[in-house]
């Protein structure tokens, strides 16, 4: 007897052992995947993304779009929306040709449901411009993308001329407004919905002829006198009769607006991008690097746009953004430099060379 229970004893602590390695091994396991980069760099696509995109596509033709649409008000519309910048993002790092042309048609599939009945539900025709500047700037943005992967020469005609007429409505909307936060819902405006739409403005003007320089500089000039006091970053939310800002910057347009603003002006983008890392991304627990949806020393409420907030104000990201925008220093923005961003950065140069070449510029 005392041999058998020697023995079970033995075992037990074996297993024990073998347990404690394995959970271990699982862990730096998961620490390594969340840190380490996730592309080889703008000319290549991460690992598995081809699967990770068949999926998507998979679960949209199964209604996930529906699904999405009754967890929060821009779900449907946000996943085709996203999905098809996904499709033109991998495209653009293949050789121009017919090595796109899945992407491509991919991409223009995505497009038409944002312009389907249910894309434009949610959204009022009555706004100027119509379908509220959320609507029309990711729409901008996404047939942008769709023009950037085909040829120079070579553009389907019909496209150009409505990316060209969606973008002078845009133009004339933000020339008219005395703010330059346009609505996007009757009475709401958020600052990250217009930063996407000059954005998808200064994209017009690198594949087309220059026309929106000067609503560019005037809203840039705007959104200058309009930023957050506390934080002195575009606020999360505004008036939308004057722009002034009604709520703190937060974490889930702040990650937006830094990816994008660095196409509107990268200096401008630099000193903003600088105070956000400053402000909101952290390494809890010596892990991350993450994004809080609040400043550091501001704890607030969770949201539909944040999502749960277990640590009150603490990370709600995994840190995906902190590294994108121009003057992401250290080594978590170096490691984050080369993920995969969305499609449609200035012609003739990749988004992710030009966000590279703007952290360098920032770290000199």
């Amino acid at each position: 007897m005392p041999d058998s229970l020697s023995f079970t004893r033995r075992t037990l602590r074996v297993v024990g052992k073998c347990v404690a390695v394995l959970v271990s091994c699982c862990a730096v396991l998961g620490i390594v995947r969340v840190s380490a980069p996730a592309t080889a760099g703008p000319q290549g696509d991460p690992p598995g993304v081809e699967r990770q995109l068949a999926f998507l596509r998979h679960a949209l033709d199964g209604g996930a779009a529906k699904e999405s649409q009754e967890l929060f008000p821009e779900g449907y519309f946000f996943l085709y929306a996203l999905y098809g910048l996904s499709r033109a993002e991998s495209g653009m790092r293949l050789p121009e040709g017919k090595a796109r042309s899945a992407s491509l048609r991919e991409a223009r599939w995505a497009l038409g449901r944002l312009e389907s009945e249910e894309g434009r539900a949610p959204f009022s025709a009555a706004l100027v411009p119509s379908y509220g500047v959320f609507h029309r700037g990711w729409t901008n943005w996404l047939r942008g993308a769709v023009l950037a992967l085909q040829p120079a020469g070579a553009r389907d005609p019909g496209e150009v001329r409505r990316f060209d007429a969606d973008s002078a409505a845009l133009g004339a909307a933000f020339d008219a407004s005395s703010t330059p936060f346009l609505e996007s819902y009757p009475g709401q405006a958020w600052p990250v919905d217009s930063t996407v739409a000059v954005a998808s403005l200064r994209l017009h003007d690198a594949l087309r002829p220059p026309r929106f320089a000067g609503t560019t500089q005037r809203w840039l000039d705007g959104v200058r006198e309009r930023l957050d006091p506390r934080t002195g970053l575009l606020p999360h939310r505004v008036d939308p009769a004057t722009g002034e800002p009604s709520e703190v910057a937060r974490g889930t347009s702040q990650s937006m607006i830094q990816r994008f603003l660095v196409d509107i002006d990268p200096e401008f983008a630099r000193r903003q991008y600088l105070r956000f890392r400053e402000l909101y991304v952290v390494s809890p627990l010596g892990l991350g690097p993450a994004v809080r949806e609040y400043p550091r020393g501001v704890d607030g409420p969770a949201d539909v746009d944040s999502g749960p907030l277990p640590l009150g104000g603490e990370p709600v990201g995994d840190g995906r953004h902190a590294g994108r925008g121009p003057g992401g220093g250290g080594r978590a923005a170096r490691r984050c430099a080369g993920e995969p961003q969305r499609a449609g950065g200035a012609a003739g140069r990749h988004p992710v060379d030009q966000a590279v070449r703007l952290r360098a510029a920032a770290d000199r």
